[in-house]
């Protein structure tokens, strides 16, 4: 069918792959860095020029890395607003990152529109810091002259796309980005614009959300630009999950996400439902305390690194000697416990080993994401097989508690970029369908990732007594948190 490309524009680097249109296989790579410029000086920037992402871009397509390519598709980190005035010019840097700034706001919203409940059914989520919605509110807050000015509303993978084709007067999003925004319903499907003037003082105008196989235009070239979407959706795009599948990814924070038929909304606030880049949903669970949880526990213990933490909680053994450790190291998600801290339970002279310890770490943090996966089971999700994601999935010690406390099939996928490999995936399928090869409502199938799979085996009663002895330390310490 040809050749297709797909970036990803990470918070950090621009990434893109150049793919068999077929077949999926990889044929050339690209890479380069943004440049962090912003308002918080070091570390990574909450304010940052949008035209930074194009330059990076730019010198990843280079020595002609898109020769030949025929359609492009483009996923972009999720949570930028790129606010325009009426011409389509930015009227500040796009706001991205995790935000703190915008902590006051979320609340301030939530208490706006009548609470969590009121959230929850309106749009299937919570205002988080993070959230375009509450970014909005910050804005109206503290900038109120930008705020006036902003006509337009963007996120990061709607402004490349606009970008690359030459800022046409229409202006598209996906369902998956959009479903991210804090004003756009999965379960609806459409936006909620009083949201909108809820957080940012007024209206303005907001893109057309476009179907997962449809082309968002094409260039004066004339390559063929899809749709676009968010990381998370691209990346679940390229690893080719799909109903049964749930992916964890261990980060600082960690996060649970499945494929499910329908959106799902959660009066609690815990489950976001957000939409995925095929046409089905993918609610999601968020645990505040993942990796922080191993690197806190090796600074405590003076252990270098987390693959030394690994290696010392291998002496140990499934249950850490008794050890239980609540990781709520930053207060915690899911269950919505904010102020709380960690607990650990179960000292005993015997069980006071540094070993011990870094078991209980690993512990912990896995049945702090088995409880984000009851989450979702509880809601009818199914969940059959668990696709693990993140750089400390390659560790033993996190290998061999997984499959016991979560009580399925893990898979670790060989590293790669799949938010890019699904973008180009995304294009491969807009391309098929505007060739009349494909259709709109199957994408190509791709080969899905390479990947080590990993069986509960013979351990899974030794996995299921540890975690009911987490789960009852959780039920001591915090009765009832999952029914509030």
């Amino acid at each position: 069918m040809g050749i297709v490309a797909g970036l990803d524009s990470s918070p950090d680097f621009t990434r893109i792959v150049v793919c068999d249109a077929d077949t999926g296989a990889v044929l050339r790579q690209g890479y380069a860095p943004h440049p962090l410029e912003g308002a918080e000086g070091a570390g990574r920037p909450s304010d940052v020029d949008p035209q930074a992402w194009l330059l990076s871009l730019g010198e990843a397509a280079g020595g002609g890395l898109l020769e030949g390519v025929q359609a492009i598709g483009v996923s972009a980190q999720q949570n930028a607003v790129v606010p325009l005035d009426s011409q389509g010019n930015t009227v500040r840097p796009a706001l991205v990152g995790g935000d703190r700034r915008a902590q006051v706001a979320a609340a301030d919203l939530v208490d706006a529109l009548g609470g969590r409940e009121a959230w929850a059914q309106a749009v299937g989520c919570v205002p988080q810091a993070a959230q375009p919605v509450t970014k909005l509110r910050w804005l109206a807050k503290n900038e109120p002259d930008a705020a006036l000015r902003s006509a337009i509303l963007m996120q990061a993978h709607d402004w490349l796309v606009w970008q690359l084709l030459g800022r046409p007067v229409r202006r598209t999003t996906d369902r998956g980005g959009a479903s991210g925004t804090g004003y756009w319903s999965a379960a609806t499907g459409g936006y909620r614009p009083d949201l909108v003037e809820l957080a940012l003082g007024h209206q303005a105008m907001l893109p057309e959300v476009i179907g997962p196989s449809e082309a968002a235009g094409t260039t004066p070239e004339g390559l063929l630009i899809s749709a676009g979407t968010g990381e998370t959706m691209a990346a679940a795009f390229g690893l080719g999950i799909g109903l049964g599948d749930a992916v964890v990814s261990l980060g600082a924070s960690g996060s649970v996400m499945a494929v499910h038929p329908e959106a799902l909304v959660d009066n609690t606030g815990m489950i976001t439902a957000l939409a995925d880049a095929t046409g089905m949903h993918l609610p999601v669970v968020t645990t505040l305390n993942a990796v922080r949880t191993l690197r806190g526990t090796a600074e405590l213990l003076g252990v270098s690194d987390l693959e030394s933490l690994s290696d010392l909680a291998m002496k140990s053994t499934p249950g850490s000697h008794g050890l239980v450790l609540l990781p709520y190291l930053e207060g915690e998600r899911t269950p919505n416990l904010p102020h709380t801290a960690g607990t650990l339970a179960g000292l005993r002279r015997e069980s006071m080993r540094p070993e011990h310890l870094a078991r209980a770490a690993f512990e912990g943090m896995l049945c702090g994401l088995a409880d984000a996966l009851d989450v979702l089971r509880g809601r009818g999700v199914e969940v059959r097989r668990i696709f693990l994601l993140g750089a400390a999935a390659e560790l033993p010690a996190v290998q061999a508690a997984a499959p016991m406390l979560f009580g399925a099939q893990v898979v670790v996928p060989q590293p790669a970029d799949y938010a890019a490999i699904g973008a180009a995936r995304q294009a491969a399928w807009a391309l098929g369908v505007s060739q009349g090869t494909l259709d709109p409502r199957n994408p190509p199938p791709w080969q899905g990732a390479a990947a080590q799979v990993l069986e509960p085996g013979e351990e899974l009663a030794v996995g299921q007594a540890v975690r009911q002895q987490f789960v009852s330390v959780r039920e001591q310490t915090h009765p009832g948190a999952f029914r509030a």
